[in-house]
């Protein structure tokens, strides 16, 4: 059972909805626990995937944990992975203890908000028997700044299906150009991701007005949608640029759309492994991004693309430009980045990592009574002797 608080278009729910899709069903059986509403992502997937929605009403709403635990009790869950930190992280891990749920599982995808870990998630350390993280430095982040247990940290690296994401074939970034009006020899640099203030987009907009200073033919895509979009828009009418700025919403055709691109740029101020870069890469298109979180072991700089500093608007807007106007050296590094997706980024192994993590958890509890250490008192959010 994975617990979100909903699955609109993003990173993480893009990435648990492969990891659904290519669990091997005599091992794993999956399903999603959405707090709130199930978002475009969990409805698409309900068809298929058995999706529970709208368990929490409010920031306040304490009968949540009744309604977990209930939940977990009747569908008999073995494994509960929180995805995020936030109220899903607490309210997951708190509902599994009480149901006597066997593996307990918290898998973080960013170095800061939103999942910076509370004081209260840190609390409920005890209970869980796995922190997940998506690279090398992000596991490091997580034993020496959220001080999680060194050995209860495992990374299990983010990977994209590269059949999916591949090089525009049969005239697609052509097909792209024409549903927007535009020319069929239109640079296009986009993004793909929820329009939330952790993905700075009013950066992304500030290095468009930017780059089309040099290269004024340029448009841009934002393929995406949430809470910051009236706020992007507003940035765009002051920067003057409305028309070159094409705002996508929610779309299911992402691949077609990221494969068109000419420039992926990414703008966040703080990320783990974002699934989106690994998504560029694969499509043979370079990416420009700030430097943050794990990015550099993705976006080698000089070879599959540029790092920036964060808010540093003019030199992301000359890597874009140097990208746009040198079709040798964008090839060069489109093929590079997929290359190097190919050979790291294997959704089937990361797929193998979440089977096998959860299969030797439960394994080794299985030789462990448990159910004493769930009888045993919770008092407040503090857990006392839990048998961990």
């Amino acid at each position: 059972m994975f617990v979100i608080t909903s699955m609109p278009v993003g990173g993480a729910e893009t990435l648990l909805v492969s990891l659904l899709d290519r669990f091997d069903p005599a091992r794993v059986s999956g399903e999603v626990i959405c707090l709130k509403q199930p978002g475009p992502l969990g409805e698409q997937i309900a068809e298929r995937i058995p999706v529970h929605a709208h368990l929490l009403s409010g920031k306040w709403d304490f009968a949540v944990l009744w309604r977990l635990t209930k939940l977990l009790r009747s569908r008999r869950a073995d494994a509960v992975i929180t995805v995020g930190a936030g109220d899903k992280m607490f309210w997951g891990r708190l509902a599994a203890w009480f149901a006597g749920v066997p593996v307990i599982a918290s898998a973080l995808h960013s170095t800061g908000w939103p999942d910076g870990v509370g004081k209260l998630n840190r609390m409920l350390t005890p209970l869980t028997d796995a922190f997940i993280g998506v690279a090398d430095s992000h596991g490091e982040f997580m034993r020496s700044h959220e001080r999680f247990p060194a050995e209860r940290v495992h990374v299990i690296r983010n990977g994209v299906d590269t059949d999916r994401f591949q090089p525009a074939v049969d005239g697609g970034g052509l097909n792209v150009r024409e549903e927007l009006g535009l020319a069929s020899d239109t640079p296009l640099v986009g993004i793909v991701a929820a329009l939330r203030s952790e993905k700075n987009h009013s950066m992304f907009v500030d290095v468009a007005a930017a780059v089309l200073t040099q290269e004024p033919d340029t448009h841009f895509l934002i393929v995406g949608d949430g809470p910051e979009r009236a706020a992007i828009e507003d940035r765009c009418r002051q920067c003057g640029i409305t028309d070159r700025v094409h705002m996508l919403g929610t779309r299911h055709d992402t691949p077609r759309l990221v494969a068109a691109l000419d420039v992926f740029l990414l703008t966040s101020h703080n990320e783990a492994s974002p699934v989106s870069i690994l998504e560029a890469l694969a499509a043979h298109v370079p990416v420009v991004s700030t430097r943050v979180g794990s990015i550099a072991e993705s976006v080698i700089h000089g070879k599959t693309g540029y790092l920036v500093e964060c808010d540093d608007v003019p030199a992301a807007a000359a890597s874009v430009a140097a990208l746009l106007v040198d079709d040798h050296r964008n090839q060069q590094f489109g093929a590079a980045g997929r290359e190097q997706v190919l050979r790291t980024g294997s959704l089937q192994s990361m797929v193998e990592g979440y089977q096998q993590l959860v299969e030797t958890i439960y394994d080794h509890q299985a030789t462990t009574d448990r159910a004493q250490a769930h009888r045993r008192p919770v008092v407040g959010a503090f857990v006392k002797d839990s048998g961990r």
